[in-house]
């Protein structure tokens, strides 16, 4: 007999049919601390080859299960499931980049040339407690992305999972025990926004990893104000653009643009919201993206054939989407396609396509859905301002074939992924990932999660007697 505090997750395909359900215990997050605390001693004290030695099991654990993984993200969030088993293919992934040389090297201890009979060490140290907050659209890639360097650091984990995606947290804890994980180096704690809140607060963690949105980021960098030693690492949305000029390949553009506008539904931080198109193209390129977009197929995303896009999370999701379509709508812009929720069961809706004037900051906002709003420029110039008229800064993509207009994006456009001649979404795992602005605290994840992981201490030795005493100081020759 479930409690009115379970969480309880559905697919948003099949509304009615119950995916995850977790017991929410107030409890829970300070047990979960308590325990991480009691295990960093004894995990930090091993060498890294020995934790890369538990991270390699973790690994082939998920490898075993890449189908079960894949088929669960697909269920309890609707995700088609080409993209699902990629995710999971992606947490073995992580493990093999973040082992690699030059990113546990990123930590290494390192002397330096010292003066006389002086050395200089730099020695890294992990944080302690680190707690790990989970979003719903990637909901074991991401959180992923941060323990995996956090643990390899010597730090141990807090895991606080969505409250949409309770199933997929549960079988990552899992996963981990049949990895052979030490008691209490990785913990589970579900629970909804409150029990983020008191994860965040609470003085046991010494370190945040967090991805999910600027308003959630937002009120974590507010419950830590008083805290400048703790680690606070924030990957959030993004209203990216894209930038079309008009000497670029207009096919290779459109694909590009309409994949990254619409794939996961629009549930990606990186996905395409804004495209800026040379207005000598313009009409060329938007007849094009929106007869792409209209041939969009939707439908669960365990279908056969696979659609192109599942259903959004849920229904409150889905009402966002539409409201914002109204707004931009109400204030002038053209409804080049509807998107629409379609009838029947199911969080289901359409893309939608807007044409806005031009692109001002005091109108840009993050829609997490399937709609792309595109302007025309007159040029390069006009092209990066409208780009730049965000309070975000994650992702963006310039399409041209002159060398001089991408030289110019690469240092003006305001964003920490910068993409040429292909779309916004999608990043390399052995690159740094996070952006600036509402976007991120320029701590990034990817590649560079580790810097955030462990903290260097400088260290000076003298070996000897080699004290020089300054002038104006007598000391007793014998001591």
């Amino acid at each position: 007999m479930s409690g009115d505090a379970d969480i309880v997750s559905h697919d948003p395909a099949r509304p009615g049919t119950v995916v995850g359900r977790a017991r929410v215990d107030p409890a829970a997050v300070g047990h979960a601390v308590r325990a991480a605390r009691g295990a960093f001693p004894g995990w930090s004290a091993l060498t890294m080859d020995e934790r890369a030695e538990r991270l390699r099991a973790w690994s082939a654990a998920c490898a075993r299960s890449v189908e079960r993984i894949a088929g669960l993200i697909t269920r309890e969030t609707g995700k088609i499931l080409p993209e699902s088993r990629q995710e999971a293919q992606l947490l073995s992934d992580k493990v093999a980049v973040t082992l690699e040389e030059r990113v546990r090297g990123r930590i290494a201890d390192h002397d330096v040339a010292g003066t006389g009979t002086r050395s200089n060490r730099c020695t890294w140290r992990p944080y302690g407690v680190m707690a790990v907050i989970g979003p719903f659209n990637f909901p074991a890639h991401l959180p992923n992305g941060h323990w995996v360097p956090a643990l390899l650091a010597g730090n141990t984990v807090v895991f606080k999972p969505s409250e949409k995606a309770p199933a997929t947290g549960a079988l990552m804890a899992e996963l981990m025990a049949e990895a052979g994980m030490p008691e209490g180096v990785f913990n589970l704690v579900q629970g909804r926004g409150d029990a983020a809140a008191a994860l965040v607060a609470h003085e046991g963690v010494d370190g945040i990893l967090f991805t999910g949105s600027w308003p959630v980021g937002r009120r974590i960098l507010e419950a830590n104000l008083d805290r400048p030693g703790r680690m606070v690492a924030l990957e959030m949305g993004g209203s990216n653009p894209a930038v079309v000029m008009d000497d670029a390949d207009l096919r290779q553009a459109v694909i590009e643009c309409v994949r990254c506008a619409f794939l996961s539904s629009g549930q990606r931080c990186t996905c395409t919201r804004r495209v800026v198109v040379h207005r000598a193209v313009a009409d060329r390129f938007i007849a094009a993206f929106v007869a792409a977009a209209r041939s969009i197929t939707v439908g669960p995303g365990d279908a056969v054939p696979v659609p192109f896009m599942g259903p959004v999370i849920s229904r409150e999701a889905r009402e966002a989407v539409l409201a914002f379509q109204r707004e931009c709508a109400a204030r002038g812009e053209d409804v080049l396609l509807e998107s629409r929720a379609l009838p029947g069961e199911g969080w289901f809706i359409t893309p939608g396509v807007l044409r806005a004037r031009r692109f001002e900051r005091a109108t840009d906002r993050e829609v997490f859905g399937p709609v792309v709003r595109i302007s025309a420029a007159d040029g390069l110039d006009d092209a990066i301002e409208q780009a730049n008229a965000t309070e975000f800064g994650l992702a963006a993509s310039v399409f041209t074939r002159s060398e001089g207009v991408v030289q110019a994006a690469m240092a003006r456009l305001r964003a920490g992924c910068i993409n040429v001649n292909c779309g916004t979404a999608g990043a390399s795992g052995k690159l740094p990932f996070g952006g600036l602005g509402r976007s991120g605290n320029l701590r990034p994840a990817g590649a560079a999660m580790i810097d955030a992981c462990a903290y260097p201490v400088a260290s000076m030795a003298e070996p000897g007697d080699a004290a020089v005493i300054p002038p104006g100081l007598t000391v007793p020759e014998r001591i």
